[in-house]
């Protein structure tokens, strides 16, 4: 990462002012790309940091920067490392590809033996991911849970997903398999 002034962590119970910036943040980039997004409460992202299962950057002087949260699906045999964002004026610095990283980290560090999955429509998120192991999959190689197929609901593109009988979208399934 090219900024050495922002502190990439765990979250935990301190960050909990940052909940409403994070749910803004991301919400307000979805509408500038166009694209889909799961939404998620206060309390989901609340719960992501209590759990400590969630990953922010700061700057020295706690100017959010960005976030991502960890969830396990399907008994804990696959995680999904969501809710990626970093604040425009963070981007094109490598601070995404830094979280995104820790998110891994994390996911291996606790669930060693789960397969990591995750959905994007967006270029950047499926470089990060390729760098890290993740491949592209059809959609029945993910979680078959229907809890985390649920929270597809919110998004503008639900219609295709359930037209589709949840074999595709406009998003990009990507698996990273441990055992591969």
């Amino acid at each position: 990462m090219n900024n050495p002034d922002i502190r990439i962590i765990e979250a935990d119970e301190t960050h909990l002012p940052y909940v409403q910036t994070i749910l803004d943040t991301i919400e307000a980039a979805a509408k500038v790309r166009g694209t889909g997004i799961a939404k998620r409460t206060p309390e989901y992202i609340t719960q992501k940091m209590l759990e400590r299962k969630a990953i922010i950057a700061l700057t020295e002087t706690g100017e959010f920067a960005g976030f991502c949260y960890i969830e396990t699906w399907g008994n804990r045999k696959f995680v999904a490392n969501s809710g990626l964002i970093v604040v425009e004026k963070f981007r094109g610095k490598g601070l995404a590809k830094a979280i995104k990283r820790k998110a891994f980290d994390l996911s291996r560090e606790r669930y060693p033996d789960a397969k990591l999955f995750g959905l994007t429509t967006g270029l950047a998120v499926m470089k990060i991911n390729s760098e890290l192991g993740y491949k592209p999959v059809t959609f029945s190689e993910l979680t078959n849970d229907e809890a985390f197929w649920k929270g597809c609901q919110s998004c503008v593109n639900y219609d295709i997903l359930q037209r589709t009988e949840r074999k595709m979208c406009l998003c990009t399934g990507m698996l990273f398999d441990p055992n591969l």
